[in-house]
């Protein structure tokens, strides 16, 4: 009896003490980020600023598949074509109006569009080429969400024109139909 009760108050305080030590990996600092309401500066050549919310901002997000983007748009500006080739995004306007799109993959290649107002939500499907520009007079924001921690990021723009070493311009203008010239332009300014 004395021993049955010895082990049952051993096990009552090894279980308040796993209780207790559970909450000492947790920090709150791994699990919180401020500053996404400020506005961020859009004045560079596409007029878009994306201001991201991934583990490398919040730690506690690490194996838990999700992340974020605030994206802040000039008027008449623009979030270039790219691709996430790990996540699907899911878009909300905060504010502005923005024209939003997709391409679908080959051999449709066909053009899914639609222009949003504030509150509307858009779903760009997992590593199809996607846009946004904002249609409007004044600023807009955005929201993005993505289903993994780390949904990497193709700009076409840049991994065709930009890449180390460039890409042959021979290939490029042979693909683009473009002269040589002007390809070896494009290439100098990403």
């Amino acid at each position: 009896m004395a021993s049955t009760s010895l082990l049952l108050g051993l096990l009552s305080l090894s279980f308040y003490a796993a209780l207790a030590s559970d909450n000492t990996w947790f920090q709150a600092n791994d699990y919180f980020f401020s500053g996404r309401h400020m506005a961020s500066n859009t004045s560079n050549a596409i007029g878009s600023k994306l201001t991201p919310v991934s583990v490398a901002q919040i730690p506690g997000l690490n194996t838990l598949g999700v992340s974020m983007v605030r994206i802040d748009y000039a008027p008449m500006d623009i979030n270039p074509p790219h691709t996430h080739p790990r996540a699907t995004e899911i878009l909300i306007i905060l504010e502005g109006s923005l024209e939003i799109g997709f391409v679908t993959s080959n051999p449709d290649n066909c053009l899914i569009s639609k222009i949003l107002q504030k509150s509307d939500v858009f779903v760009f499907p997992i590593n199809l080429i996607h846009f946004q520009r904002n249609v409007g007079y004044g600023n807009a924001v955005a929201i993005a969400a993505l289903n993994n921690q780390n949904p990497g990021v193709n700009t076409i723009s840049n991994v065709v024109f930009g890449a180390k070493p460039d890409i042959s311009t021979d290939v490029l203008a042979k693909a683009i139909q473009l002269d040589k010239n002007i390809v070896a332009n494009i290439q100098s300014k990403i």
